[in-house]
């Protein structure tokens, strides 16, 4: 079965395409190449051995998803990943923030709505519950007011697709993970950030390297055990699997609901200092950090209930927060050798 996956070149998406192609799928790529790098295919056929399928397209671009569509028309089912994703960017870019990840995702499910049966899985986001009320977060806590532009657009994103799928052929499956790390254990492919990082880990690990002078750590004043935020840290090897399973299920027709909606990530929470220490641990290095205040958009906590991903779609988190530590600080260190 063809699958598409948009895109495909970027952290999450990579992995998914390899954790496809592992289980017999046949993909194509769809990435406007904005975050990310055309190297990333020579990191896939490096692993899998394929020679991945890829168009460069901009999917703001109707006209051009449109012909897309009319080309590939043999599609079984799409993991939808291109959106812009970084919080505090989403503050002071909010416009770009809804062209991007509004904008494509109608002119696709405007295309997939054409098709007799279409599968569509989304990649949302915990964003989506604002500061839930209590911990661990399930997937019946309210939505709360999104904290940014991009939750917003997360929170908006589902609107759509439950709306669409009622009156269409579509079937969904909306998984909202929590916070992705770490890189494939072959240290072929891995978080890519395109100038300053705006992620955690990846901004741990260059300084770790030496290419920042030292990490931020905003505020150390939260009503948290050492003051810093807590995360639902999970690797990206795991995360990408969950996409895999929660396609098949839909190609198996066992979804229970025109639109199912499930929790990724470990179940544990993990402060920042946390995965500070976890990361020199497996480093051996001293990380310089300065406390810094607070950054418009974050929250105090977040981690996830997992329990319906583990029982209903089969699917648990395997590494530990420092395997996944490990793995990002090889994959740094092979990109800079």
């Amino acid at each position: 079965m063809k699958i598409l996956v948009t895109g495909g070149l970027g952290f999450i998406g990579s992995h998914t395409v390899v954790e496809l192609q592992n289980e017999g799928f046949e993909v194509i790529i769809i990435d406007d190449l904005s975050n990310s790098s055309l190297k990333v295919l020579d990191g896939i056929a490096n692993i899998t051995g394929i020679n991945t399928a890829f168009e460069k397209l901009d999917l703001r671009d109707k006209a051009k998803v449109q012909d897309f569509f009319i080309r590939h028309h043999d599609i079984s089912g799409v993991i939808h990943f291109a959106a812009s994703k970084a919080v505090g960017e989403s503050v002071g870019k909010p416009l770009e923030y809804y062209e991007n990840n509004i904008n494509t995702l109608v002119y696709l499910l405007q295309e997939l709505q054409k098709k007799p049966e279409a599968n569509f899985i989304f990649s949302s986001s915990c964003t989506v519950y604002g500061q839930a009320e209590k911990m661990p977060i399930t997937e019946d806590a309210s939505i709360q007011p999104a904290m940014s532009p991009y939750g917003n657009t997360k929170q908006i994103g589902e609107e759509i697709i439950t709306d669409v799928a009622k009156v269409t052929n579509i079937n969904a499956i909306l998984l909202r993970y929590f916070n992705p790390i770490g890189a494939h254990p072959s240290a072929e492919i891995g978080e890519l950030p395109i100038g300053v990082p705006q992620n955690l880990v990846p901004f741990i690990t260059q300084t770790g390297f030496g290419l920042r002078q030292e990490l931020s750590v905003y505020g150390d004043d939260y009503p948290t055990p050492d003051g810093t935020c807590i995360r639902d840290y999970i690797h990206v090897v795991d995360l990408a699997k969950a996409h895999v399973i929660a396609l098949q299920r839909l190609l198996d027709k066992k979804n229970l609901d025109k639109v199912e909606i499930f929790n990724l990530g470990t179940g544990t929470g993990s402060s920042v200092l946390e995965v500070i220490h976890a990361f020199e641990k497996v480093s051996g290095l001293k990380l310089p950090y300065k406390i810094v205040p607070r950054r418009e958009g974050d929250i105090t906590s977040a981690y996830a209930n997992t329990d319906k991903a583990n029982n209903v779609l089969g699917w648990k988190a395997q590494f530990t927060l420092e395997e996944a530590m490990a793995s990002a600080w090889k994959w740094e260190q092979k990109i800079r050798s």
